[in-house]
């Protein structure tokens, strides 16, 4: 299964997304599109401190009540938030996720047959006069057949 088919499974749960610059996002899925561009609810966000950036380490503390608190920063907090795809470093799934349920792959649909074409003209394209064929003006010929 491919990760962006799986984390779209994850409507409804409460992740904490970890982006590239060490920013720590926690919040909803609302969606994951194609692109794994990921779009979130009820978010809180703390933001990278420059002294951490040059450290490139990062202290997170999470709480009992999943209050988020990162060392010299006040977590902000969105109604709403979309993360581009490729700026995310690391998923954090909630250990209580089942993880069997959300691995088992669905289904592959069979593709539609095509319907045959229907009407004058064989494609059904347009409302054209086909083409050329079986009709001339001025002419001895109608519809392929030679009139004397």
């Amino acid at each position: 299964m491919k990760l962006v088919k799986f984390l779209q499974k994850l409507n409804r749960e409460i992740v904490t997304v970890e982006l590239k610059n060490g920013t720590v996002i926690s919040g909803t899925v609302v969606g994951v599109d194609a692109t794994m561009n990921a779009h979130l609810k009820k978010v809180k966000m703390s933001p990278m401190n420059s002294s951490m950036e040059e450290d490139n380490t990062l202290t997170v503390i999470v709480t009992a009540t999943s209050k988020m608190h990162i060392r010299g920063k006040n977590p902000v907090s969105y109604a709403t938030l979309s993360i581009r795809g490729n700026t995310i470093r690391a998923w954090i799934l909630p250990d209580s996720l089942n993880l069997d349920a959300l691995l088992v792959e669905d289904k592959v649909k069979a593709a539609p047959t095509p319907v045959a074409p229907s009407g004058p003209g064989g494609m059904g394209r347009g409302r054209g006069r086909g083409r050329g064929r079986g009709f001339e003006c001025g002419g001895g010929l109608r519809w392929g057949l030679d009139v004397i």
